[in-house]
C-alpha cells in the first residue's frame, strides 16, 4: 500500500500525505451489519467532560465487527474490504457458507475472494485470518484480535498495522508479547486471528491541517503553560516560564503529577502476569 503526496493547489494540501485506497471498495457498508453509536464527546453519564479535547467530528455509521469469530469450521469468502471510519484498521466484509454475512479486522495480504475459517484444530499452514485458539497456534507465529479471557471477544492488537506473538507455551498459559514489548501470559483457550493488522502505513500518513482532525473528532490541546494560574498549575509568569511562578513538576489541571511513576494500580488483578513489562525490566515473579 503506496503513499501519496497530494499536489498543493490549496494551503490545506500542501503537507497533506494520504494512504492509497484504491484496492478499498467504495463506501458503501452491508446495512445489516451497521448502526447508530451514540459519541460521548469524553463526557460521563452526568454530561461533564472526563476525557478532554473530544467532540465534534463527522456524522458516521458504526460497522458492527465480529470479534468473537465464534461461527466454528464454517469457512467465509472474503467479498470486500472496506474503510471504516470508527477505526484505523481496514475490515473485510465476508459471507459464509449459509448466506450470513460479517465483518471482521482485515489482516495485512487478506484479498477479495480468500476463504477465511474460525476453528478449534490444529492444522498444518497458518494462513492470514484464520481464528484459532492460543494453545493450537505455532510459536512465533504474528496475531491480531487476541482475546484476553475465553470467550469475551478480541481486545488486544486490534489498531492499523500492529501485532502481537505467540513466544510459546506453559500448560494451560501461553506467553505473549504485546505490541508495546511487553510480555505476558494469557489463557490458552483464547482465540487469536493469524497475521498483521491492515493499513501498515496509517502511522505515516500527514493531516495536512488542523481542521483534518476536527473532521475525526479531535479537538485543540491546549498547553498547561500558557494558561492562567487559575486555569492550571503550570499558568502564569512574566513571558515563557517554565513550571508558572515556580519550578514545580508538569501535571494536570488538577494537580496529579505527570512523571516520576508508573501510573498502574499495584493492586490490579493482572499484574501477576506480566512477565516483562514494556520498559525491559522483568518483574519479581519472573
Amino acid at each position: 500500500m503506496a503513499l501519496k503526496s497530494i499536489r498543493p493547489l490549496t494551503p490545506g494540501q500542501r503537507l497533506l500525505v494520504r494512504n492509497s485506497q484504491t484496492h478499498l471498495a467504495e463506501n458503501n457498508p452491508e446495512k445489516s451489519l451497521t448502526g447508530f453509536r451514540h459519541c460521548a464527546k469524553g463526557r460521563n453519564n452526568n454530561g461533564r467532560v472526563t476525557s478532554r479535547r473530544r467532540g465534534g467530528g463527522h456524522k458516521k455509521l458504526y460497522r458492527q465487527i465480529d470479534f468473537r469469530r465464534a461461527r466454528i469450521d464454517i469457512p467465509a469468502t472474503v467479498l470486500t474490504l472496506e474503510y471504516d471510519p470508527n477505526r484505523s484498521a481496514h475490515i473485510a466484509l465476508i459471507q459464509y457458507q449459509d448466506g450470513e454475512k460479517s465483518y471482521i479486522l482485515a489482516p495485512d495480504g487478506l484479498k477479495v475472494g480468500d476463504t477465511v475459517v474460525s476453528t478449534n484444530k490444529t492444522v498444518d499452514k497458518f494462513d492470514v485470518g484464520q481464528s484459532l485458539p492460543l494453545k493450537n497456534i505455532a510459536p512465533a507465529t504474528f496475531i491480531h484480535a487476541i482475546e484476553m479471557a475465553p470467550g469475551a471477544g478480541a481486545q488486544i492488537a486490534r489498531s492499523a498495522g500492529i501485532y502481537a506473538q505467540l513466544l510459546g507455551l506453559e500448560g494451560d498459559r501461553a506467553i505473549i508479547k504485546m505490541p508495546s514489548g511487553e510480555q505476558r501470559y494469557l489463557n490458552a483457550e483464547c482465540r487469536a486471528t493469524v497475521g498483521i493488522v491492515s493499513n501498515l502505513d496509517h502511522h505515516n500518513q500527514s493531516l495536512g491541517k488542523a481542521g483534518r482532525n476536527r473532521w475525526l473528532g479531535k479537538r485543540p490541546r491546549v498547553r498547561g503553560m500558557v494558561m492562567n494560574p487559575v486555569d492550571h498549575p503550570n499558568g502564569g509568569g512574566q513571558g515563557k516560564s517554565k513550571g508558572g511562578g515556580g519550578r514545580q513538576h508538569p501535571r494536570s489541571p488538577w494537580g496529579q503529577l505527570a512523571k516520576g511513576f508508573p501510573t498502574r494500580a499495584k493492586a490490579k488483578a493482572s499484574n501477576d502476569q506480566i512477565i516483562v513489562r514494556r520498559n525491559g525490566k522483568k518483574t519479581k515473579k519472573a
